[in-house]
């Protein structure tokens, strides 16, 4: 898994638990049921005031939609 998470002004502890909660999202929700894919994630601006459950059911979603 690629991840991109830009700066858009943010600091670097807003961008590394964003890209923290990423990775958590996608180890716990996609990684098992994943077929063997490169995946690249590029966050967007509104990632940075995404909620926990915002951002998981975002990665659920996407995961839904693909498999």
């Amino acid at each position: 898994m690629g991840l991109i998470v830009p700066r858009f002004q943010a600091s670097a502890v807003a961008r590394n638990r964003l890209r923290r909660r990423l990775k958590e999202a996608w180890r716990v929700h996609v990684q098992q049921v994943q077929p063997a894919w490169d995946l690249l994630i590029r966050a967007r601006r509104e990632a940075y005031n995404a909620k926990w459950p915002a951002l998981r059911s975002e990665v659920l979603a996407w995961r839904d939609a693909t498999c």
